[in-house]
């Protein structure tokens, strides 16, 4: 199954996790990791050094670029996994795919402190990859 793996920059399991559902026989898109996790701290500190508020940044041409780059991505997926923590980028790429009609997964990093029944939206709410693993299509 064609996966696009949602996180955080921050989230050091991205990658590892990434590994096991290609080990699992899924492929699986997580090139967004690449960028670091300070990728969206810097692109803030230039524009601001710029004169750019935050709305006139988004309309700039490295928003416009990386937005274009993970939009293509989100939509040549079948289905998405949120990997938390994550932030509002994640959960917005999240919504993006579920009103796309895709299922999406979402990985529990820990008992989450405050509940938010929104993640009924969700296709499944799991504790861990490997849970995730044996709940997911088949791959082809």
């Amino acid at each position: 199954m064609r996966l696009y793996l949602i996180g955080s920059l921050r989230n050091p399991e991205v990658p590892k996790t990434a590994e096991l559902l290609r080990q699992a026989g899924h492929e699986v898109f997580d090139d967004w990791y690449a960028a670091g996790e300070r990728a969206d701290d810097a692109w803030r500190d230039y524009e601001l050094a710029r004169g750019h508020s935050f709305i006139e940044a988004l309309q700039g041409y490295t928003a416009e670029h990386v937005f274009r780059y993970d939009k293509v991505h989100l939509d040549r997926a079948a289905a998405g996994v949120l990997l938390l923590p994550a932030g509002k980028s994640g959960h917005i790429e999240m919504g993006y795919l579920i009103g796309q009609g895709k299922p999406c997964y979402v990985v529990l990093d820990q008992q989450p402190e405050r509940f938010d029944v929104m993640y009924k939206f969700a296709t499944a709410v799991v504790h861990d990859v490997s849970a995730l693993i044996k709940i997911l299509p088949t791959p082809i």
